[in-house]
């Protein structure tokens, strides 16, 4: 009897560290057929927190611990990347070809259902294309498109049944963020929209003496050229500007160049910051109408410009054509100005 006991209180504990193990650590095993990597990589959002060895024949096996529910990648190099939900306590096997990463993954076991929901999702967002397509529709249409998107990516959550909480909690923010960011954006592009009104920028210091606004342009189309002498992408298109300053030189059109240097680059001096743009547009000898904002930003945040070089086409009667024009560089400008009989 105390044999029996003994063998008995033996299996309690086996049982116990194996039901422990299990709730603590992630199992990830499988297969990458025509894999010639040697370790798989488990990154988190602050980098690497497992390395896995791959066997030379695709076959790779192992325990790791994570931080918190979440979605991670599995990676073997920086080109062969895909996303993996884990949670301590699921036992994932991912089997596919190395040749087509991700496309091919098959998951299976516990837990996955969630890294399935993923792809799905991912596969989905590819299918939409570029989302800027839907900010040239009429506003009934724009609306309708982004209704239906939204109750597809509902549909797809929808459809898997056991998925982790933190990944449906996720997964409903993302799809609300998705629909925000398309609203959002929307009515900010009614706002500049071709036609609307451009907003205006008064008594800014022109290089060649005085102040000009954009209203001392009426009756010309304006090519405007928001930009900074410390800006580099910036600096690569003053070649193509100059060269298309010259071609349209007496046409009806007008190039002007508004410069943001401001006094936080300049040692937080604005008479600094005057005179590095002066200097710049001299040693460069820079075309066109130079200009300067000076401590005005109404006319960059009016177009809520974020990054620069921003291009900006404004028609003989102060309205917009484009309120993100292509660059000096692109022929697709040109087009715009022939289209315009510039």
């Amino acid at each position: 009897m105390k044999k029996f006991s003994l063998s008995l209180f033996t299996l309690f504990i086996l049982f116990s560290c194996s039901k422990e193990h299990s709730t603590k650590y992630v199992s990830l095993s499988g297969k990458l057929d025509n894999n010639k990597d040697s370790i798989i990589n488990i990154l988190g959002r602050t980098g690497i927190i497992k390395t896995i060895a791959i066997n030379k024949d695709g076959s790779f096996k192992d325990t790791l611990k994570v931080p918190k529910a979440d979605i991670y990648t599995f990676q073997t190099s920086r080109v062969k990347r895909a996303p993996v939900f884990l949670k301590n306590g699921f036992n994932i096997s991912i089997k596919g070809n190395a040749d087509e990463f991700m496309t091919s993954f098959k998951y299976d076991g516990n837990g996955a259902a969630n890294s399935k929901f993923i792809i799905a999702q991912l596969a989905k967002s590819k299918s939409i294309g570029n989302p800027a397509r839907f900010f040239e529709l009429e506003e009934e249409a724009f609306y309708k498109e982004i209704d239906a998107i939204k109750k597809s990516y509902d549909s797809i959550l929808s459809s898997y049944n056991n998925l982790d909480s933190t990944l449906i909690n996720l997964a409903t923010k993302q799809n609300q963020n998705m629909v925000d960011y398309f609203h959002n954006t929307f009515k900010k592009n009614q706002k500049m929209a071709k036609g609307k009104p451009s907003p205006k920028f008064e008594g800014y210091v022109d290089y060649k003496g005085g102040k000009k606004s954009l209203d001392s342009f009426k009756g010309k189309y304006v090519y405007i050229d928001v930009w900074a002498t410390w800006c580099g992408p910036c600096i690569q298109q003053i070649p193509y500007l100059k060269k298309l300053e010259k071609e349209y030189h007496k046409k009806n059109i007008e190039f002007v160049s508004i410069s943001t240097d401001e006094s936080r680059r300049n040692g937080g001096s604005w008479e600094a910051a005057e005179k590095k743009w002066r200097k710049f547009v001299k040693e460069k000898q820079l075309s066109g109408i130079q200009l300067w904002s000076g401590k005005d930003f109404s006319f960059q945040q009016a177009y809520e410009i974020s990054g620069i070089p921003r291009f900006i086409l404004i028609d003989p009667d102060g309205n917009i054509v484009d309120a993100n024009a292509p660059r000096p560089s692109d022929p697709r400008l040109k087009t715009l100005f022939n289209s315009l009989k510039i």
